[in-house]
């Protein structure tokens, strides 16, 4: 009897082939795949010539875009770090890429680039974070949200089970296989499965997000994580030398008598503290606060309409232009008057 089977050795081969294909043909796309954020490179492709480029790679799902390093003389720098509301419903409306615009109308030679990934909590936008410092930015704007924190700690354990090197993990050293398995927790052809294998699986990832969303305690705890990190970042931000604006975010909900209102998520309490830190605010909350028409500017609770994104770009835009005034003294990059 033979040791091995010609449909074990098909087998094999087929496998191998397919691990090869993914490392030769796919390596840009798998670079930190199965590190879900954690990887502090991905998605920053640099090139030879200095040109550095935004990718979808390793969790990250940037808008493509590139900027030049070292950075060209007489340009102000602007990186935009946050989750899906920042992100915005495309590059060209999201408030980076408008208040760009605004800038560039002002006579200032600005590039605004959108780092904002969905799904980043406080802890994935401190790793992009601590990038984008290496790319001479003049001025770091970080949206602060809380609504992200679930997603953080799931995708950390993840990473964290396939860097283990416990003999249970050692099939997820193959890229094909890991990428077999992920498939599988993702539910990615979750619909064509049996329902009765469906239920065998287990707790559904969403009802156990939305059991930790009820939780007042883990509301605390992940209110608490996002404060220490926020704080960690102006830190970070003021030790490289520059600029910062925190933008805090706000969550539009229904009155009992009728109407809207904003609730702060408690993150407006954290302005106080950025400012003794070097750094500058912006409250969601009080930004819209006169308006009467949420339906305007708000997609849905959270996420904003173009003219939402608009109505932060022109805030920001008043905030960007003081500061180049102010700092007109030891920057070369002046706003026309």
């Amino acid at each position: 009897m033979k040791l091995f089977s010609k449909s074990f050795l098909l087998v094999m081969a087929m496998l191998l082939i397919g691990e090869a294909s993914i490392r030769i043909f796919w390596s840009r796309n798998m670079s930190g795949r199965f590190e879900y954020g954690y990887n502090l490179t991905s998605g920053f492709e640099e090139e030879k010539d200095g040109t550095v480029n935004l990718v979808r790679a390793g969790g990250r799902r940037f808008h493509p875009q590139s900027f030049k390093m070292p950075k060209p003389e007489g340009v102000f720098r602007v990186f935009v770090i946050g989750d899906s509301v920042p992100r915005g419903p495309s590059r060209k409306e999201a408030y980076a890429h408008q208040l760009e615009k605004i800038l560039k109308q002002k006579g200032i030679r600005a590039e605004v680039l959108n780092l904002a990934v969905p799904g980043y909590g406080a802890r994935r936008s401190q790793i992009v974070l601590k990038q984008a410092l290496r790319y001479q930015p003049d001025l770091i704007i970080k949206h602060i949200n809380c609504s992200n924190e679930y997603e953080d700690e799931r995708e950390y354990r993840r990473a964290q089970d396939f860097q283990s090197w416990h003999p249970k993990n050692w099939l997820m050293k193959s890229v094909l296989l890991a990428r077999l398995y992920e498939a599988q927790t993702e539910k990615i052809f979750w619909q064509l499965l049996p329902a009765k294998v469906r239920l065998q699986t287990g707790v559904q990832d969403a009802d156990a997000e939305i059991a930790a969303s009820q939780n007042d305690e883990k509301i605390k705890q992940w209110r608490d994580f996002v404060t220490a990190k926020t704080l960690e970042d102006a830190r970070f931000i003021r030790e490289a030398g520059v600029s910062g604006i925190f933008i805090s975010q706000a969550r539009s909900r229904n009155m009992a008598g009728g109407g809207y209102d904003l609730d702060d998520q408690g993150l407006d309490a954290l302005q106080e503290s950025l400012a003794r830190k070097g750094m500058q605010t912006l409250s969601i909350k009080e930004l819209f606060a006169q308006e009467t028409d949420f339906k305007k500017h708000f997609a849905d609770s959270s996420h904003l309409h173009p003219s939402g994104h608009q109505k932060i770009a022109e805030a920001l835009a008043d905030k960007v232009n003081a500061l180049i005034i102010r700092n007109a003294a030891r920057t070369p990059v002046q706003p026309v008057r």
